[in-house]
């Protein structure tokens, strides 16, 4: 989904989407179910999300998927809420932060595998502020997004993080770990007016 590129409207649209699903689980507890039949065709194809929401610059909570299994709307609208009011590490959103809240959304694309045969051969193909990861080794997975590159910009680093992030240590090494590499269509940095 990130390959096609949204417009303008498509765009804005799902940050409305975002924004009023997050409005209606401070009042019901429960996430919008957007309209599909009225909305653009990019929007109704199934789409990958990541929706990020921060306060002062911190985090605040961040849920999504790495597969494309239902239409990016709903995607979008079902990640929003979820981020709001169910991000484990964060108790659920009050109506009293809506107004210092910003709103990210992650529009992933396809992930590819990457070939290497040690870590220095991995860690030589990443690309810093372009590429999020996914990391798996057995049932063990972590991903981050490429705005992680901000706090982490050394490719090494990055890769270490992640592996903590997947329950692994930092210096794990096998020769059965993989990785992918996926772009993103950012939509974001837009303050939520409540």
């Amino acid at each position: 989904m990130a390959d096609a590129g949204l417009d303008a409207g498509e765009r804005q649209r799902l940050v409305d989407i975002a924004r009023r699903s997050i409005e209606r689980g401070l009042h019901s507890g429960r996430a919008l179910s957007p309209v599909l039949d009225d909305l653009p065709a990019r929007l109704r194809a199934p789409g990958a999300s990541f929706v990020t929401l921060k306060r002062h610059g911190e985090l605040r909570g961040c849920i999504g998927t790495l597969e494309a299994y239902q239409p990016l709307a709903l995607d979008v609208a079902a990640h929003a809420f979820d981020a709001a009011f169910r991000d484990p590490r964060f108790a659920p959103l009050s109506a009293d932060e809506l107004a210092d809240l910003e709103l990210d959304i992650s529009i992933l694309g396809t992930p590819e595998e990457l070939v290497f045969q040690d870590e220095a051969g991995l860690v030589r193909q990443l690309r810093p502020g372009v590429d999020g990861l996914i990391l798996q080794e057995g049932q063990r997975r972590g991903t981050f997004l490429p705005s992680v590159w901000e706090q982490l910009p050394d490719p090494a680093e990055f890769l270490r993080q992640l592996k903590r992030k997947a329950g692994l240590p930092a210096d794990y090494w096998s020769d059965t770990l993989r990785v992918w590499r996926y772009g993103v269509e950012a939509v974001g940095g837009v303050k939520f007016e409540g």
